[in-house]
């Protein structure tokens, strides 16, 4: 009898193996999915916000124009033609939600819409001219406060006033050792266990701990409750990915 119990037990025991291991998969499966879907819907909300502001910004600049250009020009459809094409193309870049649009940008919009006006033919083309100009800025004003794009000035006194003391203690502090930031990446995929934590730091007990605490402290991660797995926040995702666009930007590798 204790013959036959001893396969049967093995048997329920990789049943039981494989089972926990499944369940690990889809665990991780769904935590990837769910974060994937999130960012999906993220990204589908930004692009319809900003193809919502093109269409109100499009249909302003053809109102604008249509009101206040000069009535009876005989060149009045083919400057409304030029005008448009211009204010669509500043329009445009609030489809640039994920990155700034650059200060060079911006200067070669004007110094086009400059350029038509030195080719005047008339004196009264300064009325169309001056709502172009004004409509341009309007637009130019939209993407400031929608902080797509910026001035060198305005970024230099945002960084003027960044709160040093603040940043130190919530974002540098936290993220000053490779073990905690080995730690980030890894929970930016999936959350994990305190045993493969250790795995993967080569950390153990207190040693892990301790880093651990640091990013509990901090808000980057959390854990789940007593003796759960580990997770990454909302800031700690966010300093994390800046991190990482950092380092593309500075290019550290080459």
């Amino acid at each position: 009898m204790e013959a036959l119990k001893e396969p049967f037990s093995r048997e329920i025991s990789e049943i039981r193996l494989e089972l926990r291991e499944m369940h690990d998969d889809l665990k991780r499966f769904m935590e990837r999915s769910n974060r994937e879907h999130m960012e999906s819907l993220l990204a589908d909300f930004r692009k319809g916000f900003s193809e919502v502001l093109i269409r109100h910004v499009e249909e302003e600049a053809e109102e604008g124009l249509e009101e206040n250009m000069v009535e009876g020009c005989d060149m009045r459809d083919a400057c409304k033609t030029r005008f448009s094409g211009l204010l669509k193309e500043s329009a445009a870049l609030f489809r640039n939600v994920d990155s700034e649009v650059g200060e060079e940008k911006i200067e070669e919009l004007r110094s086009r819409l400059k350029d038509l006006r030195s080719k005047a033919p008339y004196d009264r083309c300064e009325r169309c001219f001056s709502e172009t100009s004004k409509l341009q800025e309007k637009q130019i004003e939209l993407l400031r406060s929608t902080r797509i794009y910026e001035t060198k000035d305005e970024k230099m006194q945002e960084s003027q006033d960044l709160p040093v003391e603040a940043v130190v203690r919530e974002i540098l502090e936290p993220l000053d050792s490779k073990q905690r930031l080995q730690i980030l990446k890894s929970l930016a995929i999936e959350t994990k266990s305190f045993s493969s934590l250790s795995g993967l730091t080569g950390l153990r007990g207190g040693n892990l701990l301790f880093h651990l605490e640091k990013l509990l402290r901090s808000g980057m991660i959390l854990q789940r409750h007593e003796r759960g797995d580990y997770m990454i926040t909302e800031k700690g995702y966010r300093a994390f990915l800046g991190i990482a666009e950092i380092y593309a930007k500075l290019n550290l590798e080459s």
